[in-house]
């Protein structure tokens, strides 16, 4: 195979980028060897044309000349003559190491170099070496972590919602950076010696994993000033399971709440840890609910300063309870069934029922002729029989019917 020096000097100047994106040498040389000893086509309305030279030698013929069949058969010949002077041994010239030696200076392939597999390296090598961590960076949840974190997989024995602590903002990250045996364990074992049970571990960190980051100092300081305030260590166990959050709050703010709750209900020492302990959530809450529901009683209910501790130290829920429920079952108590003040006072255990059975309770005693809650009149019904006894025994004892004239009933309110 043989290429014109035209060919030659276009491979030698033209970059080749890639063999891959170039078409073959032998390929080339066969379209411009084609090109060059292709026959002339001529406009037979130029008679008079003149002769022009191809690059390679050959010369075009005058419509004239090309109309003589042995004048182009001569004229094709010596052309052929001529262009074969200028052809060179394709052998002779390197095309291929030239493209390859430019391909790869183009494309950068000589800096890379790809060590084998199996190739031996040195303990110094080895250390270097980075293994990538099978944790993910972030997630939206803790399940790819608890197989990996011992931290997260002993709170899951435990009973911890894991679930639902990673619905708040920024726990689940705490969790993970916690370690176990120096974050965890130590305030476990603070609570199980304070008394809390094993099995409400779980709901207690569930509802406060912020206990976690608390120092042990600020435990201890914290449950021995309880105590110095005369609460027994079962009393502060069962406050702390009642609520968490209770052991989060500093001594300040724990001597300023029961502070608080004496002087403002007039309580004794004795009846304000009684309060406190049998709902712990009085510590932990804001004071303005508790306010407005004191007030609420006092002046738009009209107790007095006596009924109003009974009615706390009898249902102390009676302070953080909703301001529209505890309006909306007093005003039915006091102006529809017409209860006095002494008889709610007495039994306050009615503000904290459900508004709905209240007023179906009263509604079918009224239908059956037996809504009577004067204690001096007959056939008195005393509000707790009212309100806490069950459905089949409220009718049997109270209404003196059947639970089927009760359910008909219900259905036509």
């Amino acid at each position: 195979m043989h290429l014109c020096r035209r060919c030659v000097s276009l491979l030698l100047s033209r970059p080749l980028l890639s063999a891959a994106l170039q078409p073959s040498t032998h390929t080339l040389h066969q379209r411009s060897h084609h090109i060059l000893l292709q026959p002339p086509v001529h406009r037979l309305t130029q008679r008079h044309s003149r002769e022009t030279w191809t690059p390679c030698g050959r010369r075009n013929l005058t419509d004239h000349q090309a109309a003589s069949p042995d004048v182009y058969n001569n004229k094709t010949d010596l052309a052929e003559r001529e262009a074969e002077k200028h052809i060179v041994p394709f052998e002779n010239l390197n095309v291929h190491q030239i493209s390859n030696q430019e391909s790869l200076s183009d494309m950068g392939l000589d800096a890379v170099v790809r060590p084998s597999p199996l190739q031996e390296i040195s303990e110094e090598e080895a250390i270097q070496i980075q293994v990538p961590s099978a944790l993910p960076p972030d997630s939206f949840t803790l399940k790819p972590y608890v197989d990996q974190s011992e931290t997260l997989s002993k709170l899951v024995q435990l009973g911890v919602n894991l679930w639902e602590l990673e619905q708040r903002p920024n726990v689940g990250s705490m969790l993970v950076r916690l370690d176990f045996h120096a974050d965890v364990a130590p305030k476990l074992l603070f609570l199980k010696d304070l008394g809390v049970e094993e099995s409400k571990l779980g709901t207690i960190l569930t509802k406060n994993p912020f206990i976690l980051t608390e120092s042990l100092d600020n435990l201890e300081a914290r449950v021995s000033y309880l105590k110095t305030k005369k609460f027994s260590q079962e009393s502060v166990a069962v406050m702390v399971s009642k609520a968490p959050y209770l052991l989060n709050f500093s001594v300040e703010r724990l001597d300023n709440r029961l502070g608080f709750f004496q002087k403002q209900l007039g309580l004794s020492a004795e009846k304000t840890r009684n309060v406190v302990t049998r709902l712990p959530k009085l510590l932990c809450r804001s004071l303005e609910p508790i306010k407005e529901n004191l007030k609420v009683c006092e002046l738009e209910f009209g107790f007095r300063g006596n009924e109003i501790q009974h009615i706390v130290t009898t249902v102390p829920k009676v302070l953080i309870a909703n301001k529209r429920k505890l309006t909306q079952i007093f005003d039915f108590v006091h102006n529809t069934m017409d209860v006095p003040h002494s008889l709610i006072a007495k039994f306050p255990q009615v503000l904290n029922a459900k508004f709905l059975r209240i007023k179906e309770r009263h509604l079918f005693l009224e239908y059956l002729g037996r809504a009577q809650y004067q204690p001096s009149q007959p056939n008195y019904i005393s509000l707790d029989r009212l309100v806490f006894l069950p459905d089949d025994v409220f009718c049997s004892d109270v209404a003196l019917a059947t639970l089927e004239d009760f359910e008909r009933f219900q259905k036509t309110l």
